[in-house]
């Protein structure tokens, strides 16, 4: 908010040079203005928009033995700090979940093939920690103002404008490929931690989920090895947060499961 308002300011400033172009200073202010309108529901509206056409781009599973394990690791799952969970399982080799602004959190069949429900439920916990803190929601902005849909928005005057399918698109593929901070990764790790023992469970499992994907990306086949390597490109060190959440597990009395 204090970086748009800057921007605002700037650009007002800017009005005593002759060789200022006005039209595109009109068009930069219309656009922050705008941007400062558009409150955190336009945006999870925009962000249902966007998992709609993932949803239609992949191949959603409906019924059967994924299903059935989504559905035990997210039972009584119903909302994050008054945003309402759903969950989906899509059809992916590659080894990868994320959860969006409006609370939609996709679970990719890679991850499923090479976790167990205890582990993959350590990964959903951190997923939904970035909905937590807003992470999700924040990137999600990041993404909109600095795209061509504030374009739409502003020259309509309405936060509210439909955007075209192209450009939910890239918000979308935005929204999956989102990079947190090694900060904001760090935090969605200690909100996974309390996750799992808020739902009694071990929180080993959480460290165990790391070991996992660090020895898949090692072993793995190649679009494993691809997708893991996406996955942490802006995560702290893998063995770092395993030995984290070891120390904290150990600390508070947990021992490590069996299997």
């Amino acid at each position: 908010m204090k970086k748009l308002l800057l921007v605002i300011a700037t650009a007002l400033s800017l009005t005593a040079c002759a060789s200022l172009n006005q039209a595109r200073l009109m068009q930069s202010g219309a656009k922050a203005m705008q941007a400062l309108s558009i409150t955190d529901n336009d945006i999870k509206g925009y962000v249902r928009q966007s998992v709609a056409q993932l949803d239609a781009q992949n191949q959603i599973i409906s019924s059967g033995n994924y299903v059935t394990r989504l559905n035990n690791i997210t039972k009584g799952l119903t909302e994050v700090n008054g945003t309402p969970l759903n969950f989906k399982v899509y059809k992916n080799n590659e080894i990868n979940a994320f959860a969006c602004a409006d609370g939609s959190v996709r679970v990719y069949t890679g991850l499923l093939d090479v976790m167990s429900d205890e582990e993959a439920r350590g990964v959903i916990g951190h997923e939904i920690g970035h909905v937590a803190m807003q992470h999700t929601l924040n990137a999600y902005k990041v993404s909109l103002f600095s795209s061509a849909a504030m374009d739409v928005i502003a020259s309509t005057g309405n936060t509210a404008a439909a955007l075209t399918d192209s450009v939910l698109g890239q918000l979308a593929d935005q929204m999956v490929n989102a990079k947190f901070s090694r900060k904001q990764e760090s935090d969605a790790d200690d909100f996974a931690y309390s996750f799992l023992v808020a739902q009694g469970r071990n929180p080993y499992y959480l460290a165990m989920a790391f070991e996992k994907l660090m020895s898949t990306s090692q072993n793995g086949t190649p679009t494993q090895v691809s997708s893991i390597a996406n996955l942490f490109s802006s995560h702290p060190d893998t063995q770092s947060r395993i030995n984290s959440v070891t120390k904290k597990a150990e600390s508070d009395g947990y021992t490590r499961p069996a299997k």
